[in-house]
């Protein structure tokens, strides 16, 4: 219908003013369609005017426009045109959204196959956009899918009924065939007249217009049902005829039930003897498959009777269904009371109409709580954001899975879509919180690519590399903490970003090459110059710093610049090292001193491959001997230097005797100064040098601020005249060997000094061992040595030890063996640290005890006195390795 379409005509004109009216001239044009709302003098005037007005149906075009108007002069007689307008606005969209509704209705009534998840999602989703399901034609629309769901679900609950009878038909079946052939014959009519009456049920289930809608599971279950059936009949008609035929021809074969087959074999006169034998041997077989039938029917029927109890199992249908294959096969087996119990128990299964639509309204029951958990939880433990939006998608889908599993229950559904609902709220507000954020995101990161554009033209003509590259870093890590963006906004502010990066970076790349073709003409350069003879060092200097100059200037990726330097350096080091070994090749033959380290060096070497403690000691002695030895000349040179001073200085004793009555000889003419330092203070004479023991005020005393006025050193309490004296008496050095000597010393000290360690070692725990042994054996003559002991060990304490080897075993001496641990600080078993702590309080309060370092002796003698055992060995071991070393 026309959403504007007027109702009556326009209201008549009001009249209009005379022209004598003064007012009349300035009239607004749109009084007269309003019937003077302009010209109003007060306001609740002009709103009485207005609703008048309204009350004439005004078109659409004309209300807007007065309400233009009359907004700007008076928003309250504007008001009642805004909600008529807004009204107007809202009955346009229903009927929009009722038109689309509707096509999506007649959309599902038309289609051949109508999707019950379609149908039923319809009404909710038409409600939430807003379309009128209470007006025409969607209320129509509403009822007609309803009653198609309806015939729908009917249709289904009619395919499981169909189902259960074909079952119980079949039992019927069974059931003849285990009575006497002439009562079958006498119901077989009535059970022929049932299996068709359900065949021509099927195929009007079949027929239904409806039938193309339903599950797709429904179609294969009733075609298997059918075809039992059909299979069962069969074979039962054809046994019956084959008994008929049987009775009334001897010659013809037996039908294949037993129960007929004995009955006509009775008929046709068996011998006896011989029918008693096979009577017996058949009763016995037969009881043997009553025994294994009522096992297996009776444990089938307390699995399902468990399953019927619990009332929700998903191995109810199963377990119904083997029983009802047992009784198929075993039910003339079974006697009447289980098989009373069978068929009970099948009935109230089968009295659990759509157990999947039981089961099925179960699970929605918890997935409507689950969904108003959502929304009744308090505010700190509600989940919020992404965790609150996966939830209730995994509800939903759960809720879809449940739908394919069973009917639909429509009074759950709405209020799990309610809950759902109500709970997307806060995903909503998060949803909402997150755009916010991603937009401001991603205006940051706008603004980052603008100051990276402007810094790009701000900075075209700089050529400070090294700012430039610490500035372009920092847009980097500003660009990677500017917060996160999803995938697809992400992958639009990228490229830009690359592109204003690329544009920033172009400058400085160009430069960089330039820098390194220029570095690879200077590594060319190197390698040149490195081939000179002979090598100019000028040259080279120069030319690393040519290299530095441009490694400043430029900065390169720290990996290109590294492998660019190495290879820069290379040939440079090369020919500095080829400088250095023809320089030692120049050297000339090896020194006296040098030879001599050498030769005992390699003697060093042969007494520590030999594995002899003290020929290694002694060939450590005789290396350092020969590297501290002097050369021959040094001692005359010395003696020659001695004498001559003695010479030139005072007389000696005789001569001294002779001129006692003569004038003294005549002092030494003093030394003629070269180059003197004028003393400028006051009151001296510049002619003569400066004094060093007068202050520059005059006072006496050294001017040197590190000594003491009297003359005095303050550094090492000697006279500071007397430091030459005290430098002579230091033990003097040793001659500076040369770096192959020296090497080889070390070397061979070191591999001497490592040997020794390894020998004493070795000794030690060869001791350990033997004192171990000698206690296993309770032997004193395995006891090792005294010296092999170590002096640690005294006689007179070793004598203990093998006192106490001699006698017979005692008891072990725990105490002692604390004692012991305590004495070499070693760790004590767990199972016997509650002991050591006590007997470290008891040690506390025995003041003048000794202590067990002191005694530690005596109580290994305690030790060996005892049983040896392999755990007392062990700790013993553990403690005499630190003891018999200190």
């Amino acid at each position: 219908m026309s959403l504007f379409s007027p109702r009556q005509t326009p209201a008549p004109q009001p009249a209009v003013n005379t022209p004598s009216n003064p007012k009349s001239a300035n009239a607004h044009p749109l009084d007269a369609l309003t019937g003077g709302v302009f010209s109003a003098a007060t306001a609740s005037e002009r709103a009485t005017r207005v609703r008048d007005w309204l009350a004439t149906d005004p078109s659409a075009e004309h209300m807007n426009e007065v309400f233009k108007e009359l907004s700007q002069r008076d928003r309250g007689a504007a008001k009642p045109l805004k909600e008529k307008l807004d009204e107007l606005k809202r009955q346009k969209s229903q009927e929009q959204a009722g038109a689309e509704w509707a096509a999506k209705a007649e959309g599902l009534l038309a289609a051949s196959r109508l999707n019950l998840a379609d149908a039923l999602a319809w009404q909710r989703d038409a409600a939430r956009a807003g379309a009128p399901l209470s007006r025409e034609p969607l209320a129509t629309l509403r009822q007609q899918l309803a009653e198609r769901i309806k015939s729908i679900e009917d249709l289904q609950h009619a395919v499981q009924v169909e189902r259960e009878a074909a079952v119980l038909i079949a039992q019927r079946i069974e059931v003849l065939s285990t009575k006497p052939w002439r009562d079958a014959r006498q119901a077989a009519d009535a059970l022929r007249a049932d299996v068709a009456q359900w065949q021509q049920q099927i195929g009007g289930l079949t027929q239904d217009a409806q039938w193309a809608s339903v599950e797709a599971k429904f179609p294969p279950m009733l075609e298997a049902s059918r075809q039992q059936l059909q299979l069962v009949w069969d074979a039962f008609d054809a046994a019956l005829a084959q008994a008929v035929a049987a009775d009334s021809d001897t010659s013809a074969p037996l039908p294949a039930v037993p129960v007929w087959a004995d009955e006509l074999r009775a008929a046709r006169g068996v011998p006896p003897a011989e029918q008693q034998a096979a009577n017996e041997q058949a009763q016995q077989a037969q009881q043997a498959r009553r025994e294994r039938a009522g096992a297996d029917v009776e444990k089938a029927v307390a699995a399902l009777e468990a399953e019927v109890a619990q009332g929700h199992g998903k191995a109810t249908p199963k377990a119904a269904a083997d029983l009802r294959q047992l009784l198929k096969q075993h039910g003339r087996l079974i006697g009447q009371a289980l098989e009373a119990r069978a068929h009970a128990v099948l009935s109230q299964a089968g009295e659990l109409e759509g157990w999947q639509r039981w089961r099925a309204d179960q699970l929605r029951e918890e997935l409507v709580s689950k969904a108003e958990a959502l929304t009744q939880a308090p505010e700190g433990q509600r989940p919020s954001g992404r965790k609150l939006q996966e939830a209730i998608r995994q509800l939903r889908e759960q809720w879809k899975t449940t739908d394919q599993g069973g009917a639909p229950n429509h009074a759950l559904w709405k209020r799990f879509d309610e809950a759902c609902t109500e709970a997307h709220k806060g995903v909503e507000a998060w949803l909402a919180q997150v755009r916010q954020q991603s937009e401001a995101t991603r205006a940051q990161r706008q603004v980052i690519i603008d100051e990276l554009k402007a810094w790009t033209e701000a900075h075209a003509q700089s050529s400070d590399w090294k700012a430039q590259l610490r500035e372009l870093h920092a847009f980097s890590e500003r660009w990677r903490q500017a917060g996160h963006l999803s995938e697809k906004a992400f992958a639009e502010v990228q490229p830009i970003w690359k592109d204003a990066m690329h544009q920033a970076h172009a400058r400085l790349e160009a430069a960089q090459a330039e820098s390194v073709a220029r570095r690879k003409a200077l590594i060319d350069e190197a390698g040149a110059l490195s081939q000179a003879q002979p090598l100019r060092i000028d040259a080279v200097k120069a030319l690393q710093q040519r290299w530095q100059a441009e490694a400043h200037a430029v900065p390169l990726d720290r990996k290109q610049e590294q492998k660019l330097w190495e290879a820069f350096r290379s040939p440079i080091d090369a020919a500095f090292e080829r400088k250095t070994s023809e320089r030692q090749q120049q050297a000339g033959a090896i020194s006296a001193v040098d030879q001599r380290v050498l030769d005992a060096s390699r003697e060093l070497e042969a007494a520590t491959q030999s594995g002899d403690a003290q020929r290694i000691r002694a060939a450590m002695a005789a290396l350092e001997a020969a590297g501290r030895a002097a050369p021959p000349a040094a001692a005359p040179a010395a003696a020659a230097s001695d004498g001559s001073a003695a010479a030139e200085g005072a007389p000696t004793a005789a001569e001294g005797a002779d001129t006692t009555p003569a004038k003294s000889a005549p002092e030494a003419a003093p030394r003629k100064l070269v180059a003197m330092r004028g003393d400028d203070r006051p009151g001296a004479k510049k002619s003569e040098p400066a004094s060093r023991d007068v202050r520059r005020d005059g006072r006496p005393g050294r001017p040197d601020a590190r000594g003491g006025r009297d003359g005095r050193d303050f550094r090492d309490g000697r006279d500071s005249r007397d430091r030459r004296d005290f430098r002579d008496d230091r033990e003097p050095r040793g001659l500076r060997l040369g770096d192959t000597a020296f090497r080889a010393q070390r070397q061979a000290m070191e591999a001497a000094q490592s040997s020794l360690r390894r020998l004493a070692e070795q000794a030690h725990g060869e001791v350990l061992t033997q004192v171990l042994d000698a206690w296993q054996a309770r032997d004193a003559e395995q006891l090792p040595a005294a010296q092999a002991l170590g002096g640690r060990v005294a006689p007179a304490q070793r004598a203990a030890w093998a006192a106490a080897l001699g006698q017979p075993a005692g008891n072990p001496s725990a105490e002692a063996l604390l004692r012991l641990e305590i004495a070499a600080e070693a760790p004590t078993p767990a199972e016997h640290l509650s002991e050591r702590r006590l007997l470290q309080l008891q040690l506390l309060t025995r003041r003048n005890a000794p202590s067990p370092a002191e005694t530690w002796a005596q109580d290994v003698a305690q030790v060996l006195a005892g049983a040896h055992d392999e755990k007392s060995a062990r700790r013993l071991q553990a403690t005499l390795k630190t003891l018999l070393k200190r």
